[in-house]
C-alpha cells in the first residue's frame, strides 16, 4: 500500500501547537514552522479506522488496557529490535516527559544528584529541577567524527549524591543512536556506581537507513535490573496528542515503586483513544514505518545536500535518527535572540534555538524534517535567500 507524504495537510485551526501558536512563540505567523518534534503528515489510515471503530461506540466511560496493549508493544520491539519485554514490566504513563518526573519522584530525594548529557532534550531539566533535585550536566563532546559521550567527565561528575542519569536513546538533538560500545561503557560506569538509568528511547523507531537502535536494557541482565526505559508510540505514529505512552521495568522493586509513585499522583488510568491508536500502530505500522523512513531520509538528504552546496554558512549534522537536523550556525556569530530573529524575520522559518537545549547547544539550531518536501525546499530557499543578504 501507498502512502502520500507530499499531501499538504492543514492543521491551522486545529489547536495545534506547531502552527496555531506560532504568533505566540515567533511574534509572527508567516513562518514555515520546522521546531515542535511532530509530524505533518496524515496519522495512518489503520490507526483513523480503529479509532472511528471505537468512536462508533456511544459510551467513553471508565476502561482498562487489554492483553492486546502489551502484546502489540511486546512483538513490536522484539521485531524490530531484539528485545523481549515481558507483560509485567510494561507500566502506562501518559507520556514520556509524565513519565521522567515520576522517576524522579520514585527514585530520588530533594538534593539528590542526577546527570544529564546536553545539549539534550530540554525537558530533561525541569524533570530534575521542578522537584528540588540537583542537575548535573555530563556535557558531549563535539569531534570531528561527530558528538560523543564524555565519560571521563561523567566519572568524575559522580559523588554520593548522584542517584540517577537520563540519557536519550537515540539522542535528541544530535541525532545519535549510540553504539553498543558507548551504552555498555555508560551502562558499566553506572552499575559501578549505583546510579539508575532512565532512558528515554521514544525516537527508537526513527533510526534511519545504516544504522540500528540498541535498547540500552538488551545489553544484560544486569545492566536491565538498574535501567528504566520510556517507549511510546507517539514520535513514530504522530500521536503525541492521545497522551499514552509506557515505562519498561524488569526490576520489581523498581516497578513496585515506580507504579506506586504514578498511582498516588492519580494518573495511571489513561484514555480510551490512546489505548486503541497504541494497538493499532503498534498492530500494522510496519509498512507504513517503513515508508515513513524512506521518506524522512530523503528530506534529510535535500537538506544536507542543499546546506552543504549553497550554504555552507551552515553546516547540519547528518542525523543517524529522527527527523530532525542539527544546525551549526556558529559562523554567523550571533547571540541565539539575534540567530532566532534572523531566521523568523530575515526567513521566514520557526526552528528551535540551540541554547534552550543546554550546555553545547549555543550557536546551533534544531530544524525538523518531518514535514513535506515541498516544504522542506521552500524553508531552505527561504534560508539561502535570507543569508545571501548578509554575506
Amino acid at each position: 500500500m501507498m502512502w502520500d507524504f507530499d499531501e499538504i495537510v492543514n492543521r491551522d485551526g486545529t489547536n495545534c501547537i506547531k502552527y496555531d501558536r506560532r504568533e505566540d512563540t515567533f511574534g509572527t505567523k508567516d513562518i514555515i514552522p520546522m521546531w515542535v518534534a511532530d509530524m505533518d503528515y496524515k496519522t495512518p489510515d489503520f490507526i483513523v479506522s480503529a479509532l472511528m471503530d471505537r468512536l462508533n461506540h456511544p459510551i467513553y466511560g471508565y476502561t482498562y488496557r487489554p492483553p492486546d496493549y502489551f502484546f502489540s508493544i511486546m512483538e513490536w520491539h522484539e521485531r524490530r529490535h531484539k528485545w523481549k519485554i515481558e507483560k509485567e514490566w510494561i507500566c502506562y504513563t501518559p507520556g514520556v516527559v509524565p513519565a521522567l518526573n515520576i522517576c524522579t519522584l520514585a527514585f530520588t530525594q530533594p538534593d539528590d544528584s542526577i546527570i544529564v548529557q546536553p545539549p539534550v532534550y530540554f525537558p530533561f531539566f525541569s524533570a530534575v529541577e521542578s522537584h528540588g533535585r540537583k542537575l548535573v550536566y555530563n556535557q558531549l563532546i563535539e569531534t570531528e567524527e561527530g558528538w560523543t559521550m564524555d565519560f571521563d567527565s561523567l566519572e568524575k561528575s559522580i559523588d554520593s549524591r548522584t542517584r540517577m542519569i537520563i540519557i536519550s536513546n537515540p539522542h535528541n538533538p544530535v541525532g545519535r543512536a549510540w553504539s553498543h560500545t558507548e551504552l555498555s561503557r555508560l551502562a558499566e560506569i553506572c552499575v559501578k556506581n549505583k546510579i539508575l538509568i532512565l532512558s528515554d528511547e521514544i525516537h527508537c523507531d526513527l533510526v534511519l537507513p545504516g544504522f540500528i537502535h540498541t535498547p540500552i536494557a538488551t545489553l544484560s541482565p544486569e545492566i536491565a535490573e538498574n535501567t528504566v526505559t520510556c517507549l511510546a508510540p507517539s514520535k513514530t505514529f504522530n500521536l503525541a496528542g492521545l497522551s499514552t505512552s509506557s515505562v519498561v521495568i524488569s526490576n520489581p522493586l523498581l516497578r513496585r515503586t515506580f507504579v506506586r509513585t504514578r498511582d498516588n499522583l492519580h494518573i495511571g488510568n489513561g484514555n480510551i483513544f490512546g489505548t486503541v491508536a497504541s494497538i493499532a500502530a503498534y498492530s500494522n505500522g510496519n509498512e507504513w514505518l517503513a515508508a515513513l523512513l524512506d521518506y524522512i531520509d530523503l528530506n534529510i538528504d535535500c537538506a544536507d545536500d542543499y546546506f552543504r552546496k549553497m550554504i555552507p554558512e551552515i553546516i547540519p549534522v547528518k542525523p543517524e535518527a529522527s527527523y530532525m537536523i542539527w544546525l551549526d550556525c556558529r559562523k554567523f556569530g550571533m547571540t541565539g535572540k539575534e540567530r532566532q530573529d534572523f531566521f523568523v524575520k530575515n526567513a521566514g522559518v520557526g526552528m528551535n534555538e540551540g541554547a534552550t537545549f543546554g550546555p553545547g547547544g549555543e550557536g546551533f539550531m534544531r530544524m525538523n524534517v518531518a514535514t513535506t518536501r515541498q516544504n522542506v525546499i521552500k524553508a531552505l530557499e527561504q534560508i539561502e535567500k535570507a543569508v545571501s543578504a548578509i554575506r
